[in-house]
């Protein structure tokens, strides 16, 4: 474990999901002292420790950071002005996967199956959305958080304003999009290999996969590996293996979809620093793999011995 030098788990930050990176890096600084690596805690939020960390000796970073400023280019520029090896995909990779619009219009251009959407300028009512998209029951979210942080269904006129307060329409870029009726599912990469499908099944009392069902709720069940015949399956995983390549991204990540009702596959969004708490789905496909949270956060740093600064 010596070749990996004095390891730098970068955690906390200021984004909307700070609490989820303090509980993600905490299991991966314990995951990696176990191991025998020389593995410390630093959090972003005190950015002159982030600019020292190469006087301080760090070989290397495991970014462990959620949302932005921490997954959206930011750090993984700084990280690779100071020469530091870092954990995930690089600045451009992570810059698109972190703004839902331009993913979409990434995956687009390729070909790649996703849903119509527009982003809003403050001032629409719901039933001129609803000519927008060609449909009355819609997502409205923020294109540039994750966790499903500020996400809201809009099904009539009488939802609309609270979901635009919920989303901060007018403090940053909001999208909308169609509603999918279907099966939620997420299939992670990790050094090129695509783990087993999750379905996603939330409890009654959610409408959807929310912030509380993700990490706070006890009757969320995940199904690993998805209950989908052979073909789908593997049409899945070939889909996501391309919308994770066409953006350029390495190293890990993590692709959700909707799979509608005629068993059509709608690509959602990418997520570049993917969670590591108890609840989160990357760990659990890593298992189904083969692979426990201990050696599934080896592999992850041991791209770095390999990938430029």
């Amino acid at each position: 474990m010596k070749q990996f030098g004095k390891v730098a788990v970068l955690y906390g930050g200021d984004s909307a999901e700070r609490e989820v990176s303090l509980i993600s890096g905490q299991a991966v600084y314990e995951a990696l002292c176990r191991q025998g690596i020389d593995a410390h805690l630093v959090d972003s939020r005190d950015r002159q420790a982030v600019l020292n960390l190469g006087n301080q000796g760090f070989d290397r970073a495991f970014v462990m950071l959620h949302g932005r400023g921490g997954e959206d280019g930011q750090i993984q520029g700084v990280l690779q002005w100071l020469g530091i090896p870092y954990t995930g995909s690089g600045v451009m990779a992570c810059a698109l996967a972190m703004d839902k619009i331009m993913t979409k219009q990434v995956w687009a251009s390729y070909g790649l199956p996703v849903l119509k959407d527009y982003v809003l300028q403050g001032n629409e009512s719901y039933d001129e959305v609803c000519a927008l998209l060609k449909v009355r029951d819609f997502a409205v979210k923020p294109a540039l958080e994750g966790s499903s942080v500020g996400i809201s269904r809009v099904r009539n006129a009488g939802e609309w304003q609270a979901a635009l307060s919920h989303a901060k329409v007018g403090e940053q870029k909001v999208m909308v999009e169609p509603w999918v009726e279907g099966r939620e599912l997420t299939c992670a990469v990790v050094d090129n290999q695509v783990l087993p499908l999750i379905e996603i099944i939330t409890g009654k009392t959610h409408d959807f996969y929310d912030f509380h069902a993700k990490y706070q709720a006890e009757d969320t069940y995940y199904l690993c590996p998805a209950p989908l015949d052979a073909d789908l399956s593997a049409e899945i995983a070939a889909l996501t293996a391309k919308a994770f390549a066409v953006l350029d991204a390495r190293a890990w990540g993590r692709v959700d979809i909707m799979l509608d009702q005629e068993n059509r596959p709608w690509l959602l969004e990418i997520n570049l620093a993917p969670g590591m708490t108890s609840h989160s789905l990357v760990p659990q496909a890593a298992a189904q793999a083969g692979m426990d949270f201990d050696a599934l956060v080896l592999r992850v740093l041991t791209q770095t011995l390999e990938s430029p600064a």
